[in-house]
């Protein structure tokens, strides 16, 4: 019977520790069954389970295998593994995986435990966990960075609901965002990003800073707000503040246009996303004017939005043709998806207000984006304390993968 040891090696690292251990195993046939490897501040944590060619050779192997960690001057723990351990071990292979990520300003000892006692406390177990955030100096902060922890886990939770509310109640307490999804090969392969527009991709309400310039300002945001939060039909809330802006000049757009303020992040997540090959769109239930500078500005591939209608240099407090709502949205998202010749697991979409519920619920990874509680609920993932470059770590990368 051959003999299953698990191997766990911790020292100073430097190069070829690793290619010296195993240089001993292989010149003795040993069978590399799992090895996993971290480097942490210049420490090296190195685990190897292997399978011995007979018992008659154990011994020996250990024997030189401890020969040589002593030489490199690494500490090395041998555990003998049973064989019904190991195949239980081998049995739960192709059980559903999730990744939960820990989005903070700054990372508090605090922040990773209460998101670990929640795992813990669902019956989950961590196996993996990864920091997606550069290094940061004590030294010299400079600019503060966003910090990011992500946790590979695996196990059969009776209740993901109740995990997602735990999480956000973390979220909401601690100021931090948690994420959680399923670890599928969708997750790795995102194509397409849809961003509404307004209090998304750029700060403001437009509509609201037309209403201002046109002495309607309060009447307008009151019904915008109320909109957001799902206490209006969004096509009758949208024709009520347009009915408001008749007769506005039409030079107006202009001057908003002009003054559109991004909101943070935005610039260096289309970047990284064009950089890498998405394609990137606006989805709205705002203007196509205002889109279609975005669009200019920041290489955005496609924009849906509502149109003015403008007749005499003036705004008629109507728009041409159907309006773009929840259900509009969605529609169009799916048309996308499909003209990209992309499953939608693989679109991620990006909103805030209750209207972008629906596109948000239909692609693989919908973002509730600095959200009201109704939309960051009804959302299977929120982001509430950093910019939208974040979404770069929800997908999956490392700080040192992005540029900017």
């Amino acid at each position: 019977m051959r003999e299953i040891i698990l191997i766990h090696a911790t020292g100073e690292d430097r190069p070829g520790i690793t290619s010296m251990l195993t240089g001993v195993l292989a010149a003795c046939g040993v069978d590399i069954l799992d090895i996993g490897q971290v480097v942490i501040h210049d420490h090296l944590t190195l685990g190897m389970l292997v399978a011995l060619p007979d018992e008659s050779q154990a011994a020996p192997v250990l024997k030189d295998l401890l020969f040589k960690a002593h030489e490199l001057g690494i500490t090395l723990k041998l555990t003998p593994i049973g064989p019904e351990r190991y195949e239980t071990w081998v049995s739960v292979q192709g059980r559903p995986r999730h990744i939960v990520t820990l989005l903070a300003r700054r990372l508090e000892a605090e922040h990773i435990s209460r998101i670990t006692g929640a795992l813990a406390g669902h019956g989950l177990n961590i196996d993996i966990i990864n920091r997606l955030s550069g290094r940061v100096s004590l030294a010299d902060p400079g600019e503060a960075r966003p910090a990011c922890v992500e946790f590979s886990v695996r196990g059969t939770a009776t209740d993901w609901t109740a995990i997602r509310k735990e999480f956000m109640d973390i979220s909401a307490e601690m100021g931090v965002d948690v994420a959680l999804q399923e670890d599928n090969v969708f997750r790795r392969n995102r194509r397409l990003v849809a961003f509404d527009m307004d209090s998304t991709l750029i700060q403001v309400e437009v509509i609201d800073e037309l209403a201002k310039r046109c002495g309607v300002g309060d009447q307008v945001s009151a019904i915008t707000a109320g909109a957001m939060r799902g206490e209006y039909d969004f096509k009758e809330s949208l024709r009520r503040r347009l009915s408001l802006l008749k007769g506005l000049d039409a030079s107006v757009l202009e001057e908003v246009a002009q003054n559109l303020p991004l909101t943070e992040g935005a610039e260096r997540l289309i970047a990284n996303l064009k950089r890498l090959g998405f394609k990137i769109a606006i989805i709205s239930g705002g203007f196509t004017y205002f889109g279609e500078r975005l669009k200019q500005l920041l290489g955005i591939d496609y924009v849906y939005a509502n149109k003015l209608e403008i007749k005499d240099g003036r705004l008629t407090g109507r728009v041409v043709g159907p309006i773009v709502d929840g259900a509009r949205k969605a529609e169009l998202l799916r048309r996308l998806a499909e003209r990209e010749g992309i499953d939608l697991q693989q679109v991620a979409a990006v909103g805030d207000g209750a209207n972008d519920l629906p596109m948000l619920g239909l692609a693989g990874l919908g973002i509730a984006f600095h959200a009201k509680p109704k939309v960051k609920a009804g959302a299977r993932q929120s982001i509430s304390t950093l910019g939208l470059d974040a979404i770069l770590y929800l997908i999956g990368f490392r700080e040192r993968e992005t540029l900017g």
